[in-house]
């Protein structure tokens, strides 16, 4: 029998494309005018002139050194993540001990805490341990606030491999960290891509920690270095959208490259 189309499901398909399409839209549109077309024409005209005048204004600013501190605060950050959350997500799936399922509850609070709620007590705790206006400052709260949710992630994936596996590597010899190396660490790559574009994404676009965390513009990132186009009468738009397209170019290549991943990691422990 022919099957009927799915209209409800096409007309949200198309919504949603608009919704995604327009803001995507504007932001290449607008980085590639100049301010006076932008000012005459409209946000959202095709531009007269294809210009590449605000890119090159904006490499010639501060933003590669943003860029370059925006680098070194998501590689760490994602670094943290990886080497504390696979080991928790093992504890909790392996481990007999009661006391590790009770430690993985109080973990799951992190979920329900904001960062904004705690602010105040991390910016104590930051100028206690005299980490003020360092990278350092940024990459420890911001990898911290990660976690939970990436040993969550982890936890249901870890949970789907056979138990098989673990009982044949313990014939064999291998201890707690010889079967968390050559067995749980193969198997869990979906997970891991999955947690390191989530950490990545948690500190590329990260704003609150930078804003209160730090002070120096030698220290700056991309979320604070776009507050320096801001002019005192007014805003060049194309500028910060030219601003914005290299900011969200890298994150846009790393989902390319591991959105296969990504989508295993996610689908991860729904088979049971």
């Amino acid at each position: 029998m022919r099957q009927r189309p799915n209209v409800i499901g096409g007309a949200g398909a198309l919504i949603w494309l608009v919704v995604v399409g327009v803001p995507l839209y504007f932001v290449i549109a607008t980085s590639l005018r100049e301010s006076s077309d932008y000012l005459q024409a409209g946000p959202l005209s095709i531009p007269a002139d294809i210009s590449l005048a605000n890119y090159a204004e904006v490499l010639q600013s501060d933003f590669v050194r943003y860029f370059v501190n925006n680098v070194i605060v998501t590689a760490a950050c994602v670094a943290i993540v990886l080497a504390l959350s696979l080991p928790a997500a093992y504890a909790i799936v392996r481990s007999p001990n009661r006391s590790v399922a009770r430690v993985f509850s109080i973990l799951l609070i992190g979920l329900a805490v904001p960062s904004q709620a705690v602010i105040v007590p991390v910016y104590l705790l930051i100028t206690q341990l005299r980490l003020y206006d360092s990278l350092l400052a940024v990459i420890l709260p911001t990898a911290a606030f990660s976690l939970p949710l990436s040993v969550v992630v982890l936890t249901s994936g870890l949970r789907d491999i056979p138990r098989e596996l673990f009982e044949a590597a313990h014939l064999d010899g291998a201890g707690p960290w010889q079967a968390m190396w050559s067995v749980v660490l193969p198997l869990s790559r979906a997970g891991l891509a999955t947690v390191g574009i989530f950490a990545a994404m948690q500190a590329w676009n990260g704003f609150l920690f930078p804003l209160v965390l730090t002070q120096s513009a030698s220290v700056r990132t991309l979320t604070l270095g776009l507050w320096d186009l801001q002019g005192q009468y007014g805003l060049n738009v194309p500028l910060i959208m030219a601003t914005v397209m290299l900011s969200v170019l890298p994150l846009l290549v790393v989902y390319l490259v591991g959105r296969r991943w990504l989508l295993a990691g996610l689908t991860a422990g729904t088979g049971k």
